[in-house]
């Protein structure tokens, strides 16, 4: 495959160099004559372990060659790799200008040609920034059909950025369908890469670096809260790391109810308020309460908008399998719900009110203090005079849904349950 690659810096060298390796002819286009030319001599620009042979090998094979000017590139490639910087701007915008640049020097530089290329951007870029692109510099072209424009993150970590190429931990390419692999390109992505829309894929690379901030801080936040307590906190957290049920794992990382119960509230109060008597700056254990507020101010207000009839709560509880109401997100939700005169109905069935105990039963009755008037010993019962029903996490079977619902009903769906977009109501998921 032919392929021009614009922007050699750290992810369009390596990218450059990997590529050649792998046997394909790559030709890199930047404008600083310093790093065309050590290319062109089958020298690393940039010091990166296992890139400086990758280089060698591929201009000594004839696959490598690296130009100043945009027009060569494109006439001698049938792909194109955007790898320009996207920096911040001093108000902490992204800065697109690069990208937009070299957009329309291919842009320009294909009018002038009779053929179809592919035009693939790596360059990091927040959701919409590839739909914009395609849609206004180069609409004219994709709309005839003579460009193809595909996002494809990258997941390079300077040090080891070519182990990554190679063995990448993480593959997405974002299409304008999210469906279709561009025939073109399933020799270059492979067939272990998930086809998305343009919008996700970009989305994921912001997910995955802030997700890793996250980690960064977090740990050096516990780390600040050991040593003020004199403790090894580096010793705590690789205890921590054992846990890979719970710790290190998908789990807690779905999009869904604001947490509750009696443990994560209580506790992140706890070591918050241990950081700021100690006299310690926690700002991320210390938002952590106010996110969940906010997220479960963002599900009411979902809530409050959608309908204006009854409303059914399908899970009461702070999650499946339990009768836990310690500041369960649904409790609130029907707090809010109750002033606004709409009708609310709940079935949960593991809550049996006479069971309740101890601070579960306290406060729910200082919460809620009329629950049970509203709790229905059948599904139907809750379901039936509904017009919005809010499916809060799966304690009743999809097939005893199935003859509850109707096409009249809207199913909000909280906490990410596939199977209810099945029944025959209007779906509407919280996230998604």
């Amino acid at each position: 495959m032919k392929i021009s690659i614009f922007g050699l810096g750290y992810v369009g060298a390596v990218t450059m160099g990997c590529l050649s390796r792998n046997g394909h002819h790559v030709i890199g286009v930047d404008v600083n004559e310093e790093k065309v030319a050590a290319l062109r001599k089958g020298t690393s620009p940039i010091v990166e372990p296992g890139l400086a042979e990758a280089i060698a090998e591929g201009q000594a094979a004839g696959r490598l060659d690296a130009v100043t000017d945009h027009d060569d590139a494109i006439r001698r490639s049938d792909v194109s790799i955007v790898c320009v910087g996207t920096p911040s701007r001093d108000n902490g915008d992204l800065d697109l200008q690069y990208v937009e640049t070299v957009a329309g020097q291919i842009a320009e530089s294909l009018r002038g040609l009779d053929k179809h290329h592919t035009l693939i951007f790596r360059s990091t870029m927040l959701p919409g920034s590839t739909r914009g692109l395609a849609e206004g510099l180069l609409r004219d072209l994709v709309e005839a059909g003579r460009l193809t424009v595909c996002f494809y993150p990258e997941f390079l970590r300077e040090g080891t950025a070519v182990r990554d190429f190679e063995h990448p931990s993480i593959a997405a390419l974002g299409t304008r369908d999210g469906c279709t692999v561009p025939e073109e390109l399933a020799e270059l992505v492979g067939d272990d890469i998930a086809i998305v829309t343009w919008e996700s894929a970009e989305l994921l690379k912001y997910a995955c670096n802030s997700f890793h901030a996250v980690k960064v801080a977090f740990a050096n936040e516990i780390g600040r809260v050991g040593k003020k307590a004199g403790l090894n906190a580096a010793a705590v957290m690789e205890l921590f790391c054992r846990d890979t049920v719970l710790n290190l794992s998908p789990y807690y990382l779905r999009p869904g109810n604001p947490f509750g119960g009696s443990c994560l509230p209580k506790d992140v109060r706890a070591l918050n308020r241990f950081a700021v008597q100690s006299g310690l700056s926690t700002p991320l254990i210390g938002s952590l309460m106010q996110s969940n507020r906010d997220h479960a101010d963002a599900l009411q207000r979902v809530i409050r908008r959608t309908g204006s009839g009854d409303v059914a709560i399908i899970g009461l509880a702070f999650k499946h399998n339990t009768d836990d109401l310690r500041e369960s997100p649904m409790v609130d939700v029907v707090r809010d719900l109750i002033p606004s005169g709409r009708k609310v109905r709940i079935y949960d069935p593991a809550l049996k009110p006479e069971k309740l105990t101890g601070s579960n039963r306290a406060q729910i009755r200082e919460k809620l203090p009329g629950f049970t008037d509203l709790l229905c010993n059948r599904l139907d019962e809750a379901v039936g005079p509904a017009e919005l029903v809010v499916a809060a996490h799966p304690c009743v079977g999809i097939d005893e849904l199935r003859t509850c619902i109707t096409s009249r009903h809207i199913v909000l769906d909280v906490n990410g349950w596939p199977a209810l977009k099945e029944l025959p109501s209007r779906y509407d998921g919280f996230l998604w």
